[in-house]
Formats: C-alpha cells, sequence, structure tokens
C-alpha cells in the first residue's frame, strides 16, 4: 500500500512539473503579433529620427494641399467676380457663359465666342493670365492648327423694315437724305424690304507665344457691299463685304495694332479694345446705327500702353480723307477733284475720284480710357483728342499755290452702371473740321474765294439707356444729334446775289439759298426691345431685334431754286429683324 502511495505521488509531481514547464513555454514564446509590435518598438526606439523626417513630410504636403486648395478657391472668386461683371454688362467681353444670361452687348451686336474669347480680361491682365483666360471662354467651336486656336463665328440676319418715306437708302439708312414732304414722289410712298444683307461672318485666331506675349489676328465680313442694278430682280445677290481685318500683338504692358479696324475715335464700351463687341455702336438692328454717333472702320496702325490692368493709353494713326459733299459751292470746279463728294455710286464719275483725294498725312487720334467699379457698379470713361490736315492746289492766283489747314477735334464718352444692369450712355464730340467722322452728314472744309481752306465747326453726341430687364429681355434706347455750322463767303460774280448783296455769289456752306442739301441739324430719337427666344451655351442663341426710330432733318436754308423747302424733312422707321447668334 505504502508502495502505492508513493508511486502515485511521483506521478502527481511529474505531471504538475509537465503542466508547469508548459505554462512557462507559453509565457516565453511571443505571438507573431506581439513579435512584430516589439520589432516595431525596437525600431521606433532604434530610428527615431526616421519617425520624425516622415511627420515633417507628411506635414509638408499636407501643406502643400492647402496651399492648392487656397489658390484655387481664390482663382474661382476671381472668377466668380468676373461672371458677375458679364452678367452686369461691366466688363468687355459681353461673352454669354450661362445661356440664359445676356450682357447689354451681346444681346444684339454679335458678340459671338470668336469675337470674345480675347476679351474676359483687361488686355494687359489677359497678357499676364492668358492661359485662364483661355479656359474662361473657350468655344464649342474652337479648334486648334498648330498652337494656334481658330474660332469661328458670327450670326444669320433676317429683317423687315418699313420707313413712312422713301428714303430709298436700302436696310442702312441714309440719315442726310430723307425727302422733304415737297419732294415728289418720295415724300408721298412708303417703302418696306425683306433683307439678309446683315448676316456676319467672322474668325478669330490667337496664339500664345510665350508667357507675356500673344497675337490675334481677326476677319470680319457682312453682305452689303455694292450691288448690281438687277439685285432685287432674281438673284439677289448681295455681295460680301470686309468690315474689320487686324492683327494685334500684345507684349506686356504693351499692345500694337495694325490692319482695318474700328477707329479710335469710335467710343468703347471697355478700354481701348478693337474687337467688335468692346466697342459702343448702340443695339440698333439698322446698320448705320444711330444719328450723333462718331465712328469710322478704316486701315490704321494703333499703339496702346496699359498702365494697369483697367486703364489704358493709346495713339492711332488712320487713314484721311479730306471729304467735301455735293452741297458744298466751290469758287471753282477745279476744287471738286481734290476732295471726296460721299458718292456711293460705282458708275458716277466720282466713283474714281474719291479713291484718289491728295490727302496729306494720316489722321493722328489719341485716346485714354479708365474702367473702374465704384460701389459695385460697372463705370467707364474715355477722352480722345483727333488731329487732321488738309491741302489743295490753289489755281486762283497768279502763280498756283499750296494750301494748308489744321482742324481737329475732341470727344468724351461715358458707359455707367447706374443701377443693376441698367446703363446710362453718354457721347460727346465737336470738331474743326471733323465732319467725317460725323457719318459724313456734313462737310471738313469749304473753298473760300481766294482759294484758301477753311474748316467748318461740327458736333454731334447721343445720350441713351440700356437695360437688361430679365435675363430674356433687353430694353433700349437713345437720343442722338449732329450740327454742322455755317462757312460761307461772297464771291465777286455780276449779275448774283449773296445774303442781299448784289453782284457776288455766295461759295461755302450754309448760306441763304444754299439748298435743302445743306444740313444744318439731323436727328433721331430710338428704343426698341430685344426678346431673346432661345439660348444654349453649345449651340448659340435666338433673338428678335426690334427698333423704332423717328428722324428730322433740318436744312440752313429753306429757299431754293425750286422754291420754298419746308422747315425739315422727317420719317418713322421700324427695324424687325431675327437673328440667329453662333456660340
Amino acid at each position: 500500500m505504502r508502495s502505492l502511495v508513493i508511486c502515485l505521488m511521483l506521478l502527481a509531481f511529474c505531471v504538475g512539473a509537465s503542466a508547469a514547464t508548459a505554462r512557462d513555454a507559453d509565457n516565453e514564446t511571443p505571438s507573431p503579433n506581439s513579435a512584430n509590435e516589439k520589432a516595431a518598438k525596437s525600431a521606433d526606439s532604434a530610428k527615431p529620427e526616421v519617425r520624425e523626417g516622415e511627420k515633417d513630410a507628411v506635414k509638408s504636403e499636407l501643406q502643400d494641399l492647402r496651399d492648392i486648395v487656397q489658390t484655387q478657391s481664390e482663382q474661382l472668386q476671381d472668377l466668380r467676380k468676373r461672371l458677375a461683371a458679364l452678367e452686369t454688362g461691366g466688363t468687355s467681353s459681353k461673352e454669354v457663359v450661362t445661356p440664359a444670361i445676356v450682357s447689354p452687348a451681346s444681346s444684339i451686336q454679335a458678340l459671338t465666342s470668336a469675337e470674345t474669347s480675347a476679351i474676359s480680361m483687361p488686355p494687359a491682365a489677359m497678357v499676364q493670365d492668358t492661359s485662364r483666360g483661355q479656359n474662361e471662354s473657350k468655344s464649342p467651336l474652337s479648334f486648334k492648327i498648330g498652337s494656334a486656336d481658330f474660332t469661328p463665328g458670327g450670326f444669320v440676319d433676317f429683317t423687315t423694315f418699313y420707313r413712312s418715306t422713301n428714303v430709298g437708302s436700302g436696310i442702312a439708312t441714309a440719315f442726310g437724305s430723307i425727302p422733304y414732304s415737297n419732294q415728289l414722289p418720295q415724300a408721298r410712298l412708303s417703302e418696306t424690304r425683306l433683307s439678309a444683307q446683315y448676316s456676319r461672318l467672322s474668325l478669330k485666331v490667337d496664339a500664345h507665344l510665350t508667357d507675356s506675349t500673344a497675337i490675334t489676328g481677326y476677319v470680319e465680313s457682312d453682305f452689303l457691299g455694292f450691288q448690281p442694278a438687277n439685285a432685287y430682280q432674281t438673284a439677289n445677290s448681295d455681295s460680301l463685304r470686309l468690315r474689320v481685318y487686324w492683327a494685334d500683338v500684345r507684349h506686356g504692358k504693351w499692345e500694337v495694332l495694325g490692319g482695318q479696324a474700328w477707329s479710335l475715335l469710335t467710343p468703347n464700351r471697355v478700354g481701348l479694345s478693337a474687337l467688335t463687341p468692346d466697342v459702343f455702336y448702340t443695339l440698333d438692328e439698322d446698320p448705320n446705327f444711330q444719328v450723333g454717333l462718331t465712328w469710322a472702320r478704316q486701315p490704321q496702325f494703333r499703339v496702346v500702353y496699359h498702365p494697369t490692368s483697367n486703364w489704358a493709353v493709346g495713339v492711332s494713326l488712320e487713314n484721311p480723307q479730306q471729304f467735301v459733299p455735293g452741297s458744298v459751292v466751290f469758287p471753282s470746279t477745279f476744287f471738286t477733284s481734290q476732295f471726296d463728294n460721299g458718292s456711293g455710286s460705282t458708275s458716277a464719275p466720282s466713283s474714281a475720284t474719291n479713291t484718289a483725294v491728295p490727302n496729306l498725312h494720316p489722321d493722328i487720334i489719341v485716346k485714354t480710357a479708365l474702367d473702374a467699379h465704384p460701389a459695385g457698379h460697372a463705370l467707364h470713361i474715355e477722352a480722345a483728342g483727333l488731329v487732321r490736315s488738309f491741302r489743295v492746289f490753289n489755281n486762283l492766283t497768279t502763280a498756283g499755290t499750296t494750301n494748308t489747314i489744321t482742324g481737329g477735334g475732341g470727344s468724351v464718352n461715358l458707359n455707367l452702371e447706374v443701377i443693376h444692369n441698367l446703363r446710362l450712355i453718354a457721347n460727346s464730340f465737336y470738331s474743326y473740321g471733323g465732319g467725317r467722322y460725323i457719318f459724313g452728314l456734313g462737310p471738313d472744309v469749304i473753298v473760300k474765294p481766294d482759294g484758301t481752306l477753311s474748316g467748318v465747326h461740327s458736333g454731334s453726341g447721343i445720350g441713351g439707356l440700356e437695360y437688361q430687364a430679365t435675363p430674356h429681355y433687353m430694353f433700349y434706347a437713345y437720343y442722338g444729334g449732329a450740327y454742322f455750322a455755317r462757312n460761307f463767303a461772297a464771291q465777286p460774280t455780276p449779275g448774283s446775289t449773296c445774303n442781299g448783296l448784289a453782284g457776288f455769289a455766295c461759295v461755302g456752306f450754309g448760306f441763304p439759298g444754299s439748298g435743302e442739301t445743306t444740313n444744318r441739324a439731323v436727328q433721331e430719337a430710338t428704343f426698341g426691345v430685344i426678346p431673346t427666344l432661345w439660348s444654349n451655351e453649345n449651340f448659340g442663341r435666338l433673338q428678335i431685334i426690334s427698333q423704332y426710330s423717328y428722324l428730322i432733318r433740318s436744312p440752313w436754308s429753306t429757299l431754293s431754286a425750286t422754291g420754298p423747302t419746308p422747315r425739315n424733312a422727317h420719317t418713322n422707321m421700324v427695324y424687325l429683324g431675327l437673328r440667329y447668334i453662333l456660340p
């Protein structure tokens, strides 16, 4: 029995020792996770510098991401400001980014992407941030050839117009030829026509040579060229006409333009840009725009400096043309061939004379413009000066001599957003010898009885309102006028009378009995509405342009060889156009 007990005790001791050994073994053998943790702890304790470096790298990357997000946020804020300015019509581009929002200038005057892709910013800013500007205004019609962006544009226009008297000038009104009530049959007949001539085609090419240098080329045409005599009988073959064609190089704060463009004397909506939507030429459907507008489209060489992004100063050398219409009486027919007489007929003898006028030097135009946003309202203000010279060969002296005079003029123009989407227009111009820039409604100069030149004082202006009442409705109204001072002298002529002086004949402009073509003043009041029927940023927009105008023309003299002339001539005009504008 004792032996059995001793064996059991020895067996229990062996089993307990084995269990203890097993427990000790379990406690000393780490699991894979604990082994990794110990290894990691060992590595961390061994290389604290490496871990700190990794933390610094992560912090640096996070800071870089924050900086990128901040920069993008600032760019988005800037873009929102630009878009808000575009909606209020306060910037140059008038680009329709949202199809339903149409700015004043883009409501009618063909603000296609071809014209606006380079004008979403002032020229200096545009050069400094060209990549962003391109992304903001990319047209769905744009395509690339090499590194240049090509953007076609334009619109299809179908116009119906009515005049209460037969002015007989086609879709573009001849303001200086409104018939008087005693001119028959024109004064007793109205006219109604349909036309597609104002349809327009354009192409704009942009290339960015460096970060600070860009070049833009632009061409624009319509179908208001000369027509054959049988144009309205069968084929109605309207001919293509060149409107503008120029190239512009921008480098830093400097800009140089060469080609045929809107005259620098033409009022701008913003800056000194030559692009059509940046120029103020009203919202009228009439291709001759509005009485009182100072404008021209002619060859020129222009240099512009941008001291800041919203201030520009420019000088332009432009094609001259000394102009004296048929309402001026010369002391001798010898002087007739030395002036453009305003004839538009290709078959008239003057068609050769007008292109051979002996101009002395280019017209010189200087202009400065400032764009600002006081109290959040868009403001554009500008001032311009004009210098012109005139020269004739005088054969009335014993030995023929050359006579030269210098004339000039100035203008101050304002385009102000009075309240949200309501813009006030105020343009003015006064000159000594600048009649050609007032739509040629009066002469630049006259020739005195001794064969010397004398300038004619003239002035014009436009006041108006443009109101984008809703995204789909634009309302506008203008009043414009032009005035030409009389300038005449008496020339000894047996059997004649000049202003009560017997034995003398009057020469010059505006003398008593000078006839109904001597316009003292021409005035026009206009209002209209432009509803946008449909718009899509990828497919363009469809608009109706309506315009009503009342025109009045007043002569210097109401006496003529054919009898008394009424105190004025007047007509009523109604335009209704359907226009599809490319995106």
